[in-house]
């Protein structure tokens, strides 16, 4: 990890560079960075990426103070910052894999639908997903929210029980996920409706009944007007209080989605 001078309390963000790009699904561009070990081991699983432009071979990247605040060059320096759920990270061989929906023309999807290996790519921090583990689990998100949502699969104890309801496009945007047998994960097609057009996951959190007991978490992840309602449902019908959901608009309709 590279350190700036002592005196000025600032230290620079660490870069990492692309090996590989993949195509998981038509719309999910799959990123693998290579960088330090101890870099890929501290980002995660929610990674605050620094996202230059497009083939800009030097970019001005900003310095982190060290409270984590981004301190920003002064002037013009195409740099966005952008945060992602890491779908694997691997410490050992120093590679980060993120992934990004390519709808929309926000920063984060046009890097990644031009992104070759060479290409340069920041991180100043990061966060965790704020789970919790429960006996019983529902999962909601759309395609933004399926690198965090295969982690708490992954992550659950193998006794756990519950749903897992995600929003794509069609059969072809699916993912092979892994976790608890006791999970059951439906996939829901909006067909031909615009990422954050349909009410598929709010129907399918409301026509669920909520299970006996308190040892239960729920985790949502999409359009943020979408999440406003689920959480609405969770925290009135099911009675759910902070410590036992965590709701988060990752996008906003009307604006760049996985920009």
């Amino acid at each position: 990890m590279t350190t700036g001078p002592a005196d000025d309390g600032l230290r620079a963000a660490d870069v990492l560079t692309v090996v590989s790009v993949t195509d998981v699904t038509p719309s999910v561009r799959r990123v693998a960075l290579s960088g330090p070990p101890e870099v890929v081991a501290a980002a995660g699983p929610t990674v605050n990426l620094l996202v230059p432009r497009v083939d800009d071979a030097a970019p001005r990247w900003p310095r982190i103070q060290r409270d984590g605040r981004i301190v920003w060059p002064e002037g013009s320096h195409g740099v966005a910052l952008r945060s992602y759920t890491a779908r694997h990270q691997d410490p050992a061989t120093g590679i980060l894999e993120i992934d990004f929906v390519l709808h929309g023309d926000g920063p984060a999807a046009t890097w990644a639908a031009g992104a070759r290996p060479g290409a340069l790519l920041a991180v100043a921090g990061s966060a965790s997903l704020a789970e919790r583990p429960a006996r019983w689990l529902l999962l909601a998100g759309d395609e933004t929210a399926l690198p965090a949502i295969s982690r708490l699969l992954a992550a659950a104890a193998p006794e756990t029980t519950g749903v897992a309801f995600l929003e794509v496009a069609g059969p072809e945007e699916e993912q092979q996920l892994s976790g608890p047998a006791g999970i059951a994960v439906h996939w829901l097609h909006r067909g031909t409706l615009p990422p954050g057009g349909s009410t598929l996951l709010v129907e399918a959190v409301a026509a669920l009944d909520r299970p006996e007991g308190d040892d239960v978490f729920a985790w949502v992840g999409a359009e943020s007007a979408t999440v406003r309602a689920i959480r609405a449902d969770l925290r009135g019908r099911w009675g759910l209080g902070r410590a036992q959901h965590h709701a988060i608009g990752y996008w906003r309709r009307g604006r760049a989605m996985g920009g």
